[in-house]
């Protein structure tokens, strides 16, 4: 078998729960697929498995219950973790409004060789690697294994960069899983980049690894580390390439992305609109890694085509590989394809229009911007209809539930920069593939009724107001009048707010 799992620690797991509660985790027949106990006051505790959650003991777990672990297990961090000491166990904790611990979630910490032999030729390249995946799905674990195989068969010198002790294990001496690799830790997880700058100039590392890039200094201090020459193994927050193309704190590790305005001979020649989005400059991570599956991931071999051929609506390269039952390892590739360049008809559109869950995101403005580009924008209530969810940059930062639950559940998450019309305009436009020459038919309407109106005027008419409009079509309106010399203002409430057009200027 590829995998073989080298240590559970699951007696030291045992020895911290109280005793009635251990005697019923012994008797579970599956214990050894154990993944975690959770313990809340006034609930009976649960025992969970993959496959299935068993009710360890009909009597509520109480204070006494909680403190019997706590005071077994090291001190609790910043981020509320704790450990056994020499093991990778995690104990989180979750506090009352007076920081009291009122529940526990004990996950059991394994060590399992071989979880990178899928990718293990991309790590030993010398090649900067991002895993991505959903929580749960071995990220860890294969960085783990990592660090151990660069510091033990390649023999480089390894640093972990190991902020929750998730990587090395509880206590000042790390776990042997992670060979000779070097460990250092990090006093709270908002000197995670501080740590990760010690490292290289104090140590002399040919490789860092590093778990949940997920700050906007923690990204540059990855940009730094690479920019030295230094070889970065790590993690960031997001299932997906595009997850990360969609976050600005974290876009810069795949190149950042910037909106560019070309001039129209180059737009035709391209067949795009004038004002497109173009990375900014060569990733942090040379590979991606998405971890669909334990025994299947899709890899980016290179970030920065892979960046490109995205932001031309195009298909990356991508190659999935993936673990068959005799352990052999099967590869699958896609090429490059030429972006599309047919100008795409609006019912086109509207057939492959994305299911949006709002999150911190004004509805009725969206609405209103999606009324200005002729678009039926489809807001869905629910998060498991949806197909994208789409946030602001302010509530994405403070990780809240949704946005959780959302990464999860493997959904693309689109951040806007800003609650504001030009963003949710230019996500639209992104989103529905709208070209410069593809204007909706009443904007062409609007513009001529303006146009109609400097006819008029300049022939005679006093003064001539046009059908009401959005905010945008007005401002459009408005230019029309300026073009020829006229006065516009605008005036009326909305939905019913109209410009006039004057005949002499300054009127």
């Amino acid at each position: 078998m590829v995998r073989q799992v080298i240590t559970d620690d699951m007696d030291a797991l045992l020895a911290i729960m109280p005793p009635q509660i251990k005697i019923l985790l012994v008797q579970q027949p599956d214990i050894s697929e154990l993944l975690e106990v959770v313990i809340d006051l006034g609930r009976p505790p649960e025992a969970r498995f993959p496959k299935r959650e068993v009710v360890l003991d009909v009597k509520e777990a109480d204070e006494a219950d909680i403190d019997y672990i706590v005071t077994r297990i090291s001190t609790f961090g910043d981020d509320n973790r704790a450990g056994i000491e020499r093991t990778l166990h995690r104990i989180s904790a979750i506090r009352n409004r007076r920081g009291r611990v009122i529940g526990l979630t004990c996950r059991v910490g394994r060590a399992v060789f071989g979880t990178i032999t899928i990718i293990e030729d991309l790590v030993q390249s010398g090649k900067s690697v991002l895993l991505l995946g959903r929580p749960g799905v071995g990220k860890t674990t294969m960085l783990r294994e990592v660090a151990r195989v660069l510091a033990d068969d390649a023999n480089k010198r390894v640093i972990i960069v190991d902020t929750s002790n998730e990587i090395a294990g509880d206590g000042d001496i790390p776990h042997p899983a992670i060979g000779h690799a070097r460990r250092m830790q990090v006093v709270t997880p908002s000197q995670q980049h501080a740590v990760m700058i010690e490292a290289v100039e104090n140590h002399m590392p040919e490789v860092i690894v590093i778990d949940e890039i997920g700050t906007e200094l923690e990204a540059t201090a990855a940009r730094t580390i690479a920019e030295r020459g230094v070889q970065l193994v790590g993690t960031a927050h997001g299932n997906t390439l595009e997850n990360l193309m969609m976050n600005p704190t974290l876009a810069d590790l795949i190149g950042g992305i910037q909106s560019v305005t070309l001039g129209d001979e180059e737009a035709r020649r391209r067949g795009t609109q004038k004002s497109i989005l173009e990375r900014k400059s060569p990733p942090t991570f040379d590979i991606v890694v998405e971890i669909q599956e334990r025994d299947r991931v899709a890899i980016h071999p290179d970030v920065g085509e892979a960046v490109d051929a995205l932001l031309r609506n195009a298909p990356p390269a991508t190659e999935i590989r993936s673990i068959d039952e005799n352990g052999e390892i099967k590869i699958e590739k896609t090429e490059v394809k030429k972006a599309e360049t047919v100008k795409p008809r609006h019912n086109d559109r509207e057939d492959k229009a994305p299911k949006l869950y709002l999150f911190g995101v004004n509805r009725f403005r969206l609405a209103q911007v999606g009324r200005e580009l002729n678009l039926n924008i489809n807001v869905v209530d629910n998060l498991h209809d949806a197909t994208m969810f789409v946030t602001s940059k302010n509530y994405y930062r403070r990780r809240p539930q949704q946005v959780r639950d959302a990464e999860a559940a493997r959904l693309p998450v689109y951040v806007l920069r800003s609650n504001t019309p030009p963003q949710m305009r230019q996500m639209l436009s992104n989103l529905y593939s709208l070209r410069e020459d593809d204007k909706p038919e009443y904007f062409k309407t609007a513009l001529d009724e303006a146009e109609e109106a400097v006819t008029q005027v300049r022939e005679g008419e006093e003064a001539v107001e046009l059908s009401p409009q959005s905010s945008y079509i007005r401002r459009m309106q408005h230019l029309v009048a300026e073009r020829s010399d006229l006065t516009s203002r605008s005036f009326g409430k909305e939905p019913g707010r109209r410009v006039k057009i004057f005949k002499e200027r300054g009127r």
